[in-house]
């Protein structure tokens, strides 16, 4: 007779043999001993994911570059630079907009003083420094740096209404000595003769002395303006009135008079035809800071003497100290 209780034994013993190899053959153990890889990996991956998207994100951002500390240059000098420097200074501020100018027009002289004194950057002076004025007389130390800018004709100028347009050299030293006092000795109808010039310490009276006036001056009967668009406002409004001023200042109402048949141009002052003629001098200290320096480097550059060129003759290189 079978042992029943052997049976039930050996019935209930097999499940457990086969339920043991399925645990230890079927995919769900495997795929239970590779969890934990699977989940480092995708960790891993969504790490790298999200440091990749940061950088890219940075780099995608606009930098903010810090913005430049404002900067004020004083100029101070020539009346008959202002034009030029308006122009100059106008270029130089729409290409860096932190830079802004503050142009006093007092005469070359007076601009060296302020100077010299600390409250201008640099000095506008329309004339060549004279040796004391650049170094010190004693020690031969350099006081002043110069940078010529450009070359200015002073032409002479009578009312458009006159219709005088030439004189000599010799003609034009009678008028402005008082020795000619009556336009019609010189073939005009514009009755009598206004002699207008400027005030002393003013370079263009000081060049137009030196180069036409022979060691003399201008009459002292002349009437006396204070800087160039005074000269060029009273001749425009007076028929029998004969200045002097730059180029610059040329306009309505004036006629500007050729001297031995050349006339003040651009072309004439370059080629050394036209006799009136000067340097544009900016002035700074002997070593100058950085942004003083970078307004001069503008200023010599292709694009300042464009600005330059429109009505003056180019800066002379040659004569940089």
């Amino acid at each position: 007779m079978p042992d029943t209780d052997s049976n039930t034994d050996t019935r209930t013993a097999a499940p457990s043999r086969i339920r043991a190899t399925c645990a230890r053959n079927s995919p769900c153990a495997s795929h239970q001993t590779r969890y934990p890889a699977i989940s480092s990996a995708r960790s891993l991956l969504m790490l790298l994911l999200a440091v990749t998207t940061r950088l890219l994100t940075s780099c995608a951002q606009p930098q903010l570059a810090t913005p430049h500390a404002p900067v004020v240059l004083h100029l101070s000098g020539s009346t008959s630079m202002q034009p030029l420097m308006r122009n100059l200074a106008a270029a130089y501020s729409e290409r860096y907009s932190y830079v802004s100018f503050d142009v006093a027009a007092m005469g070359s002289t007076a601009g060296l003083e302020e100077l010299r004194r600390g409250n201008a950057d640099l000095a506008l002076v329309s004339r060549q420094l004279a040796p004391e004025e650049e170094s010190d007389a004693q020690t031969g130390k350099r006081l002043l740096a110069y940078t010529p800018i450009a070359q200015d004709a002073i032409a002479v100028i009578v009312n458009e209404k006159n219709p005088l347009r030439e004189l000599s050299e010799h003609e034009l030293r009678k008028v402005f000595t008082a020795q000619v006092t009556g336009w019609s000795e010189l073939g005009s109808a514009a009755g009598d003769v206004t002699v207008v010039s400027r005030e002393d310490g003013s370079a263009t009276r000081e060049v137009f002395e030196e180069l036409m006036m022979n060691g003399r001056t201008v009459t002292t009967m002349a009437l006396i303006m204070p800087g160039s668009q005074a000269v060029t406002d009273y001749v425009a409004t007076h028929e029998g009135a004969i200045g002097y001023v730059s180029i610059g200042y040329l306009g309505p109402g004036v006629a500007a008079l050729a001297l031995e048949s050349v006339r003040p141009e651009r072309e004439t002052v370059e080629n050394g035809t036209y006799a009136i003629r000067r340097p544009f001098l900016l002035v700074s200290a002997a070593e100058p800071n950085q942004e003083v320096s970078a307004f001069l480097e503008f200023a010599r550059s292709p694009a300042g003497q464009s600005i330059v060129q429109q009505t003056y003759g180019a800066g002379d290189t040659a004569a940089d100290r």
